[in-house]
C-alpha cells in the first residue's frame, strides 16, 4: 500500500522535528493519508467481495520505518496486535524497518489499513499529551526497579507501551466476540473443503478455523524467518506513571473502524 509508505515517513518527521507547529502538520498529513487509505480500503472490499475465486494465502513485505528510528520497535509491536487478531502470521526485520506479513490477500489489506490509522492516531495523541508538559516531574519505574524521572522520550514511550496494550486488549475482545458469533453461523459453502462430512452442518467459526490453519501451513512452507523478535528494550516499564495512564485512555478513545477491519471473516463467508 503506497499510503504507509507515505505515512511512516511523516509520522518520523513529526517525531524528529523540535518544532512543535512542522510537527502538527505532519501528523496532519499523515491523519489525512490514514483517511484517505480508508476510502481506497472501501472500493477494494467492494471489488473482492464480487470476486468468485477463492482468496490464497500470499505474503507481503509492509514498510514500518526508517534504520535507527526509536518508534520502530514499537510500530511493529502495533502491527503484530493487529494482525494476530486479523489470521496473519508475521516475520520481523533484525532492525525493526519492516515486517512481513502472511495472509490472506484481504485480511493483509485490512491490517494494513487500520495499522495506518491507529499508528497516527497513536502518534497524534502522544505528541498533544506530551505537548501539555503533564510528564514533567513525573515518574516512572524502570525495568530494573528504580524509580526515575521522565524526559520526553521515556514519556513517550511509556503513551506508546501503554496504548499498543490497550488497542491490543480491543482487538482481542472483538476478535473472541467474532468468534462467538461466527459458531452460530451456518455456513452455505462445500462441507468437504472444511474437513466435514456431507449433510454436516458448517459454522462460520470452522470457516474461520480452517483459514487459520491455512495461513500457518502457508507461513511454515514459505518462511525462513530464524530467532526472536525482542520487541521495545528500554529502560521503561509498564509503570509508567502519568504517560502511560494517558496512553491507555487514548487506546480506549482510538477508532477502530468496522468491525470488519477488527477481525476479518474466513473464506467464503459472505457479509
Amino acid at each position: 500500500m503506497k499510503h504507509l509508505d507515505r505515512i511512516a515517513a511523516l509520522l518520523a518527521k513529526a517525531e524528529r522535528t523540535d518544532n512543535p507547529i512542522e510537527a502538527e502538520l505532519y501528523l496532519a498529513k499523515a491523519q489525512a493519508l490514514a483517511t484517505q487509505a480508508s476510502v481506497d480500503l472501501a472500493v477494494a472490499r467492494a471489488r473482492i467481495a464480487k470476486r468468485e475465486a477463492r482468496e490464497q494465502p500470499t505474503n507481503k513485505t509492509i514498510h514500518i520505518g526508517e534504520p535507527a528510528q526509536r518508534a520502530n520497535r514499537h510500530l511493529v509491536a502495533l502491527f503484530l496486535s493487529i494482525g494476530h487478531c486479523n489470521a496473519l502470521k508475521i516475520d520481523i526485520a533484525h532492525n525493526s524497518t519492516y515486517v512481513i506479513a502472511y495472509g490472506m490477500p484481504s485480511d493483509i489489506e485490512v491490517c494494513e489499513t487500520l495499522y495506518a490509522s491507529l499508528a497516527t492516531q497513536m502518534a497524534t495523541s502522544a505528541t498533544a499529551w506530551l505537548k501539555r508538559g503533564e510528564w514533567r516531574g513525573d515518574r516512572y519505574r524502570s525495568r530494573e526497579g528504580y524509580a526515575k524521572e521522565h524526559t520526553s522520550q521515556t514519556a513517550r514511550a511509556a503513551f506508546y507501551t501503554a496504548f499498543i496494550e490497550r488497542i491490543a486488549q480491543r482487538l482481542r475482545e472483538a476478535y473472541e466476540q467474532e468468534v462467538a458469533r461466527q459458531s452460530q453461523r451456518v455456513v452455505d459453502i462445500a462441507p468437504e473443503e472444511f474437513g466435514a462430512v456431507m449433510g454436516e452442518k458448517v459454522t462460520g467459526e470452522l470457516v474461520l478455523r480452517a483459514k487459520e490453519i491455512e495461513v500457518r501451513d502457508f507461513y511454515r512452507s514459505s518462511s525462513s524467518a530464524r530467532g526472536r523478535w525482542k520487541g521495545y528494550s528500554g529502560s521503561v516499564s509498564r509503570q509508567g506513571g502519568a504517560a502511560s495512564l494517558a496512553g491507555r485512555e487514548a487506546a480506549a478513545r482510538a477508532r477502530l473502524g468496522s468491525s470488519r477491519e477488527v477481525t476479518s471473516k474466513g473464506p467464503g463467508l459472505s457479509a
